[in-house]
């Protein structure tokens, strides 16, 4: 039908395609005068006799916005006031009367939650960004557990700190983190600091300390377990150790697990995330020697039966160069 209406009146062409397509020529010629007549002036509406008058509305705003109103819905108002012998209006007008005010929603004060930043953090080397959390250990009996602090180096992967005690408190990780600076020579102003928003982890204690030591803190978004994907992917590591036991009768059982753990965690276990290198050879500056013996097994297996490999000779797996938090999105300008 629009492409009949489209095509040129006063000529042959509508009644061909009106037999073609089998279109009625005078619900054309209807469309087409619809299209052309000028729109009709709508009459103004006039005002209902039983609206209430401008006054009594104002005063019935007044009551919905007073503070023993303010977080009531009109249907618990109206009950309210006809209690008390009141009657301003039905519950449907109240309801109009807010819409035109836009208060149909909530009507108080609302806090405005901030917006948080993403934390986008890079590290091209060991100990430029740490990051640390706290886990639960169980405890003897049901609902008792220990405290399991660690710091980890998000670019070697190496845990530089931990321990662990019966509660969270920021003063016991003040003592741990300023023994891990202290151990590893980390210069002022070169580190950051990363950290979900726990309680430790956001207080004053804490604040001040990195304050006085030249660190930058950073903090995860609230309920973004994403924005610290290294401290919750190593817990996972070690809560999926087949010698991790259901619970520690102890403290000292479960720093002696936790000693034995770490010491097999850095020195010994192959990480995927780091070219299936142990965290203290990316710490302690090995990965490249490391790197260069696997690449001449690898040669030295290629020339012996190069036919095993199909498409390329054999590489060992790449060794990261930089390691990143939330990396920037690429944008257009800089793809180009």
């Amino acid at each position: 039908m629009a492409a009949v209406v489209a095509l040129p009146a006063h000529t042959g062409l509508t009644t061909a395609a009106c037999l073609a397509l089998e279109v009625s020529r005078a619900s054309v010629h209807r469309h087409r005068a619809a299209l052309l007549a000028p729109p009709r002036a709508g009459k103004p509406r006039q005002p209902s006799a039983r609206a209430l008058p401008e006054i009594e509305r104002d005063q019935v705003l007044v009551h919905l916005r007073t503070p023993r109103f303010a977080d009531q819905t009109p249907t618990e108002v109206f009950a309210t006031l006809l209690d008390e012998g009141v009657y301003l209006c039905s519950i449907r007008t109240m309801y109009r009367i807010l819409s035109a005010q836009g208060e149909v929603a909530e009507r108080r004060r609302q806090r405005r939650h901030p917006v948080y930043q993403k934390p986008e953090l890079l590290a091209e080397g060991p100990n430029q960004v740490w990051s640390w959390d706290i886990t639960k250990l169980r405890g003897p009996v049901k609902w008792s557990y220990f405290y399991l602090y660690v710091i980890l180096d998000i670019f070697s992967r190496r845990v530089v700190g931990w321990r662990v005690e019966h509660a969270e408190s920021a003063r016991q990780f003040k003592a741990l983190f300023i023994d891990a600076m202290t151990k590893h020579a980390v210069p002022s102003d070169q580190l950051t600091l990363h950290a979900d928003r726990g309680g430790p982890m956001k207080a004053k204690t804490t604040a001040l300390m990195l304050a006085d030591l030249g660190v930058v803190k950073s903090h995860s978004r609230p309920h973004t377990s994403n924005d610290n994907p290294f401290s919750e992917a190593h817990f996972k590591t070690l809560k999926y150790q087949p010698e991790f036991p259901k619970r520690f009768e102890t403290i000292d059982e479960a720093r002696a697990f936790c000693r034995r753990f770490f010491a097999w965690y850095n020195e010994d276990h192959h990480h995927a995330g780091i070219g299936l290198m142990t965290p203290d050879q990316i710490h302690f500056g090995q990965a490249d020697a490391i790197y260069a013996a696997r690449q001449a097994t690898l040669d030295a297996a290629f020339l012996s039966t190069p036919e095993r490999f199909v498409r390329q000779p054999p590489k060992p797996p790449q060794v990261p160069t930089a390691v990143w938090i939330n990396p920037p999105k690429q944008t257009e300008s800089n793809q180009a």
